[in-house]
């Protein structure tokens, strides 16, 4: 077979496999979910989320009280009974209001957004983000 040939066959093989999984999504055809809550001193409070392969950004919106100006955000594999169990994909210790905290590139399945106290909180902190995926 000549290399003509074989390169010809793997671009073949390769288009069947991405339409056959549903291939990539565009980032602006994206699902944009906003989530909000509370995390106690010491505490973690999860979101569960389903998604297809295409890119991710997790963006926070708000933290209160502004004395408490960070907050740490977790992106982990998470699992059909919305646990979010699985390993560590990215991590930002000292995320801010107003700004991405997590990005990049995703693939088909479940998964956890975990924001946590990563500084020591000495009183709740109210945040809300929202997680733009395919």
């Amino acid at each position: 077979m000549s290399f003509r040939s074989s390169a010809a066959f793997l671009l073949a093989l390769a288009s069947a496999f991405t339409f056959g999984c549903g291939g990539i999504t565009d980032p602006s055809q994206n699902t944009v979910e906003p989530f909000s809550g509370t995390v106690q001193p010491g505490s973690a409070r999860a979101h569960w989320f389903s998604s297809n392969s295409g890119e991710i950004q997790v963006k926070v919106g708000t933290l209160t009280p502004a004395s408490q100006p960070v907050i740490g955000v977790q992106w982990v594999q998470g699992a059909n009974d919305k646990s979010c169990n699985g390993g560590l994909l990215q991590v930002n210790q000292f995320a801010t209001a107003n700004t991405t905290a997590i990005s990049g590139q995703i693939t088909s399945g479940p998964y956890c957004i975990i924001m946590y106290d990563s500084v020591g909180f000495t009183q709740p902190e109210n945040y809300s983000i929202t997680i733009s995926h395919p």
